[in-house]
């Protein structure tokens, strides 16, 4: 749903406006140093990119999922790292907050996240727990009217410049899975909570990566999102809902950046008389991605525009994310090959850093595999049986 293609059009411009003549010219910048320069997180901060998907109500734009992912196609045609910058903040970091925190939760956090003077993740993950989210063991201990944490998440984006963290830990002793694990919005400061050293990474640079520790970290039970103990993965599971189509869209842009690159280059590149883009293997090489391209845009804006009106997209958004990462993977793969050498070599073209880049979106909010059963599953539930 737009709510008025007029203005939208003039945000979606914009949006495009800041990739090619801010991001894109920086780029190599932000590869060498491993950050993002401060005047371009300025830059973010006062265009309301921290905001997107927040309620007006607390300062943001306010996004529906159509214009949130059309959005997404556009700022993630510039390096990973930008969109990183600000994903937390206008996803997974604060949906949680969006949809099931308490009144006064939100008037605290989400004016913050939206103007981006705060930076929020969400930790999840933790060395038993990766694509079984649910096998949660940092424990949150009642003591009065706090909770005591103490655990281990790791592979968190933004944690080491993260402000405010979303952090679930079972609070019923006992209980296994999905039952017993509460949501707590716990604030960098807060004794107990220290954040380890961004790892060394494959790719992404610029998109600070790294673990949280929780040793007797004392919060107030009024933390806990929601107010509702033992609702915190039906929380994370809604923000994760949304934030699955959201990344099929942040996929989705590179995969038309790097086509972009690679046909220019095929137009340029002349090898046996003529440039590589007349020849019909390369010509095969550009039509499967631009299909694939067309593929994904089309079920993310399919599902957005569902969910938009209120219906069920679990199944769909699983499949958004699965497919259009897959495809992503696919394109670099592809482009790369239209590049011959040159695409290996970092110096001579971005195309070598995209192929590293992407290799992690089949990996983060659930891989490829989960998604496959997932789908299965979800698909043997709706079908009657014979």
């Amino acid at each position: 749903m737009i709510r008025d293609e007029a203005s939208f059009g003039a945000f979606l411009d914009a949006v495009r406006k800041f990739v090619r003549d801010k991001a894109i010219p920086r780029e190599a910048e932000v590869e060498q140093t491993g950050e993002i320069p401060d005047d371009l997180v300025q830059t973010l901060r006062q265009g309301g990119f921290f905001g997107w998907s927040i309620p007006e109500a607390y300062g943001g734009a306010g996004l529906t999922t159509e214009e949130l992912v059309l959005a997404a196609f556009e700022l993630s045609q510039g390096a990973v790292a930008f969109r990183a910058r600000v994903g937390t903040n206008t996803g997974i970091g604060s949906e949680g907050l969006v949809v099931d925190g308490t009144e006064e939760q939100k008037k605290r956090y989400l004016p913050r996240l939206a103007s981006g003077e705060w930076t929020s993740c969400l930790a999840i993950t933790e060395p038993e727990a990766g694509s079984e989210a649910s096998n949660v063991r940092t424990v949150a201990r009642r003591d009065g009217d706090s909770f005591i944490l103490d655990g281990e998440k790791r592979y968190i984006t933004n944690a080491p410049i993260a402000d405010v963290f979303t952090i679930t830990a079972r609070t019923e002793p006992g209980t296994k899975g999905a039952k017993g694990v509460s949501a707590f919005i716990v604030e960098r400061g807060t004794p107990g909570l220290v954040t380890g050293k961004p790892y060394r990474k494959m790719g992404q640079a610029g998109s600070p990566v790294g673990s949280v520790f929780l040793d007797s970290c004392r919060v107030s039970a009024s933390s806990i999102i929601g107010g509702v103990e033992g609702a915190g993965f039906a929380t994370v599971m809604k923000a994760l809902n949304k934030q699955r189509i959201h990344l099929a869209a942040l996929s989705t842009g590179p995969a038309m950046r790097m086509l972009e690159l690679a046909v220019d280059h095929a137009r340029t590149r002349v090898q046996f008389g003529q440039p590589v883009a007349q020849h019909q293997l390369v010509q095969a090489l550009i039509a499967d991605c631009q299909t694939e391209i067309f593929a994904a845009r089309s079920m993310i804006l399919e599902t957005a525009r569902k969910r938009d009106r209120g219906e069920d997209v679990v199944l769909e958004a699983s499949m958004c994310k699965y497919f259009a990462t897959e495809m992503c993977g696919r394109v670099a793969d592809r482009c790369v090959q239209i590049f011959g050498g040159a695409g290996y070599i970092a110096d001579y073209a971005p195309i070598e850093r995209w192929f590293r880049d992407v290799r992690l979106f089949r990996l983060y909010e659930g891989t490829s595999q989960i998604h496959q059963l997932n789908i299965a599953r979800l698909t043997l539930n709706r079908t009657p049986s014979p």
